[in-house]
């Protein structure tokens, strides 16, 4: 299953300049997902982070993993799109994060999600970022899916 970044936005709230996955090119239903982010030197955040030496901060980096994780916990337990309309997904912790190599302008930030466990509403998830096969980062991310 692939998604595109519409398909993406009517499973996620994120929208411009926070959606942070452009595409979804695999979900295997509670076990994991792959997707990415074209990282462009359009971006705001790179005004700022740093001006001359444009690093993408680690702090977008989780939260595309984030977001990524939600998509997969959505598409895991076959809600409708009215169902998950009035669903949100709240973070609850990230753990164990670190940051192996720096991601730059031109990059493909590619995302891989797979679910440690899975109980009722709450998910924990294994977030890995790699850029050309080489893992840039990593972190646990802990999530619950609740009523808006």
């Amino acid at each position: 299953m692939t998604m595109d970044v519409m398909e993406i936005q009517e499973i996620i709230p994120h929208r411009y300049p926070f959606l942070l996955v452009d595409r979804i090119t695999e979900v295997i239903k509670n076990e994991g997902l792959t997707g990415y982010k074209n990282v462009s030197i359009s971006e705001n955040v790179f005004q700022g982070h740093f001006p001359g030496h444009p690093i993408y901060p680690g702090v977008m980096i989780l939260e595309g993993m984030a977001q990524a994780g939600g998509i997969l916990a959505f598409q895991s337990m076959d809600m409708t799109k009215a169902e998950a309309a009035n669903k949100v997904v709240y973070f609850m912790s990230i753990d164990k994060a670190k940051f192996r190599a720096p991601v730059k302008p031109g990059d493909r930030l590619e995302y891989h999600i797979s679910v440690i466990k899975h109980k009722g509403a709450i998910w924990v998830l294994k977030g890995e970022a790699f850029v050309d096969d080489k893992m840039v980062s990593e972190a646990e991310l802990k999530a619950m899916i609740v009523d808006k």
